[in-house]
């Protein structure tokens, strides 16, 4: 269980409006979620502010963060507080001139691990070069 913080100006829009970035509603939320194939059965979804509240049970540890990381991923939110249990992720944000290449020097001990970052991250991420600062990344455990 946890709090964690993204970058609430970067990520996907999901509306077409250029104003400042507002959360989306629980709805909009689902809706990318199931567009992404991912599994969400068990989970609860709440937006409270620029939060999104996860709860539940989820399907797997897996499952939960590639869903932690598709709302989190996306403008207007800044944070989404994990209330439904199991292991703390390990994220990594992106920063100017990063590579998954470098990101998997760092995080895994080795650049040619990079594709295991790129799978981890797979539907959100569509090519291993497509990555944009402010994104959050999922680094792969065991």
């Amino acid at each position: 269980m946890g709090l964690w913080k993204f970058v609430k100006d970067a990520g996907k829009r999901l509306t077409g409006r250029a104003e400042a970035a507002e959360a989306p509603s629980e709805d909009a939320l689902r809706k990318e979620i199931a567009d992404l194939g991912l599994e969400a059965e068990g989970l609860e979804i709440a937006v409270e502010g620029d939060t999104v509240k996860l709860s539940g049970k989820p399907a797997s540890q897996e499952a939960k963060e590639k869903v932690m990381l598709a709302v989190g991923n996306i403008e207007g939110v800044a944070a989404v507080s994990d209330e439904a249990g199991g292991d703390d992720p390990v994220f990594h944000t992106v920063k100017k001139g990063d590579t998954l290449w470098a990101i998997s020097e760092k995080a895994l001990g080795s650049g040619a691990r990079y594709m295991e970052i790129f799978e981890a991250n797979r539907p959100m991420l569509s090519h291993p070069d497509k990555i944009y600062p402010g994104q959050v990344l999922r680094i792969p455990q065991g």
